[in-house]
């Protein structure tokens, strides 16, 4: 239930986002999922993908500062009401989600969250019935 996502640190300057998934290409990993905040001077890239270890030690030997980070993805259908419910379950026991990103295909909407106490929040999502992905699932989208 619990899925490895990299972070990684990058100068907001043009051309580093290439570099990180030129990076990634050259070694055959796959990314499923990202997510890019940024501020003036800096980003952070969350990513999902096939091989986090690897990935991790590739973008290290680029110079990259990278790091690995505990969230969850859940999956639910895709129609109103859907994440809001989860998202419910979570506040309703105090469990902060510190940021959330999200996609849909079909009629699936899944949802990959890093929660302030991550062991707590996949007990009350699982005994709801929310489906959790599992890490294999989710690397090989």
């Amino acid at each position: 239930m619990i899925i490895q996502q990299l972070s990684v640190f990058l100068e907001n300057r043009s051309g580093k986002l290439t570099d990180v998934t030129e990076a990634l290409a050259k070694n055959s990993i796959n990314i499923t999922a990202l997510s890019v905040a940024e501020t003036s001077e800096y980003g952070i890239l969350r990513l999902i993908v096939s091989d986090p270890q690897n990935a991790v030690t590739k973008l290290k030997e680029e110079g990259f500062s990278v790091g690995l980070t505990n969230v969850i993805c859940i999956t639910m259908p895709d129609k109103p009401g859907a994440l809001a419910r989860a998202l419910r379950l979570l506040s309703d026991k105090g469990l902060c989600v510190e940021y959330m990103y999200a996609f849909s295909m079909n009629d699936k909407a899944s949802a990959i969250l890093r929660v302030e106490k991550l062991k707590e929040a996949i007990q009350v999502l699982s005994d709801n019935k929310v489906h959790l992905m599992r890490a294999s699932e989710l690397y090989s989208v």
